[in-house]
C-alpha cells in the first residue's frame, strides 16, 4: 500500500486520536475478536479459508484460519507494545521490536485453540502497560514499513487499526465457514 493519500489519511487520523480512543479502538476490536471466538470449535477454527483479497491482508495471509490469525495478532501485538514501551521509555527498541514485517510475523505452525488466551493476553498486557507510561506523544520515531515514522503514540494507535483490519478477515472467514 504505497498510495500517499491513504498513508495521510492514516497519519492524520493517528494525530487526532486520543490515547484513550485508541485503547478503546483496541479494546472493541479485541472483544470482537473473542466473541467471534466463541462461534469457531477446535475443528472450525483451524481450518485455512481462502479470503477474497482484502485491504490489509497480503497475498500470503489470504489462506489462514481464524486461529492463524490470531496467532499472527499475538506475534504483531507484542512486537508493537514492545516498540511502543522502548520509544516511551527513551530506550533503542530491541527484541520483540524488532521483527522483519514480511517474514517475522507468519504463524509458525499448527495454530489452535490455545491462542484465544494468549491473543487476550497481548491486549490486556498491551493496555496495561500503556496507562505507565507519562507520555506516547514527541517520543523517538522507528518507521513503520508502510506509514512511515511513528512516536509511541502512533504506534498504540497502530496496534488497533491492525487488529481491525483482520478483524475483518477473521469474520469474513466466519461467513465463509456457514458459521
Amino acid at each position: 500500500m504505497s498510495n500517499p493519500i491513504i498513508k495521510a489519511v492514516i497519519r492524520s487520523r493517528f494525530l487526532l486520536t486520543s490515547r484513550d480512543s485508541a485503547s478503546g479502538n483496541i479494546r472493541k476490536n479485541s472483544d470482537a475478536y473473542l466473541l467471534l471466538a466463541q462461534h469457531f470449535g477446535e475443528s472450525p477454527g483451524a481450518k485455512p479459508v481462502t479470503v477474497p483479497p482484502m485491504i490489509g491482508v497480503d497475498p500470503e495471509m489470504r489462506e489462514w484460519s481464524f486461529f492463524q490469525i490470531l496467532e499472527h495478532n499475538v506475534i504483531v501485538n507484542l512486537s508493537i507494545s514492545a516498540m511502543v514501551e522502548a520509544l516511551a521509555l527513551g530506550r533503542e527498541p530491541t527484541g520483540a521490536a524488532l521483527m522483519n514485517p514480511k517474514t517475522d510475523v507468519l504463524p509458525k505452525g499448527l495454530s489452535g485453540p490455545e491462542h484465544v488466551e494468549a491473543f487476550r493476553r497481548s491486549v490486556d498486557d498491551h493496555l496495561a502497560i500503556i496507562e505507565t507510561f507519562p507520555s506516547l506523544r514527541g517520543t523517538a520515531e522507528t518507521p513503520h514499513p508502510v506509514f512511515g515514522s511513528f512516536d509511541a503514540h502512533k504506534w498504540h494507535c497502530m496496534f488497533g487499526l491492525h487488529l481491525g483490519l483482520h478483524l475483518q478477515q477473521a469474520r469474513k472467514i466466519l461467513s465463509l465457514l456457514g458459521r
